[in-house]
């Protein structure tokens, strides 16, 4: 579109948001219809997309640490997240006490879900895609019991969550992803998968699948993605 990229339209948008007649935001919303590409099926990463969940996590982490003696704080942690958590204390190189460990982070991060917020706009999104037929899944390296009980607590109704289980690898392996796929009618190109680390974008490509960026989570490893949003009002220019 005569050289106009897609984040250059979204980031005038963000600043054309107060003025919701402006004829300038009619112009580029017009120019972004032509940017839109077909989605059956909307795949979103968990933590730092849907809900935020740093606090709960350093919370757990941090007791969890001192209990153990793991003398690990929290920012060496925090680089891995979005992998499962056996994978995330193989990388801090933490051998003993694996299932202990896990336990505690579990156990205490369950008794704190006070400590966790939902993103803006969450409801409003996940409303605006079902209203368009679009499929929602879930992709989260967190375990079924807790990724159900946040569900649970926001009152966010979503029947497709992928979460590693047995035969089944977490990110960045495609195996949660490729679960659903096949689970579900959708073909790869009507899919995207929304993620904010490394991790997702990499599950996503393995797949072959969009990846498109949230830029307003934690941010863990991404350098670069062609599609991203500011904040999660934005996936309805994409979809």
């Amino acid at each position: 579109m005569n050289g106009i990229s897609i984040q250059f339209c979204l980031h005038l948008l963000n600043k054309l948001q107060g003025y919701k007649k402006s004829i300038f935001t009619v112009f580029f919303k017009d120019i972004m219809e032509k940017f839109k590409y077909k989605k059956k099926l909307v795949l979103f990463d968990l933590d730092g997309v849907l809900f935020d969940t740093k606090k709960n996590m350093k919370y757990s982490w941090d007791l969890t640490s001192k209990r153990f003696d793991l003398k690990v704080p929290f920012k060496n942690y925090h680089q891995f997240i979005g992998r499962p958590f056996r994978d995330i204390l193989r990388l801090l190189k933490i051998k003993k006490n694996l299932s202990s460990i896990k336990k505690s982070f579990s156990d205490i991060s369950k008794k704190n879900h006070h400590k966790i917020k939902i993103y803006p706009n969450v409801r409003e999104v996940l409303s605006y895609l079902k209203k368009k037929n679009i499929k929602i899944g879930i992709v989260t390296s967190k375990d079924k019991f807790r990724t159900k009980k946040i569900l649970q607590k926001f009152n966010i109704k979503i029947k497709l969550v992928q979460c590693p289980e047995k035969g089944v690898k977490g990110k960045p392996h495609p195996g949660q992803i490729n679960k659903i796929l096949k689970n579900t009618t959708v073909g790869r190109n009507n899919c995207v998968y929304v993620g904010d680390a490394k991790v997702d974008q990499l599950a996503a490509k393995a797949v072959k699948i969009d990846f498109l960026f949230a830029k307003y989570g934690y941010n863990i490893g991404i350098k670069k993605s062609k599609f991203f949003i500011n904040h999660l009002a934005q996936i309805k220019y994409y979809i």
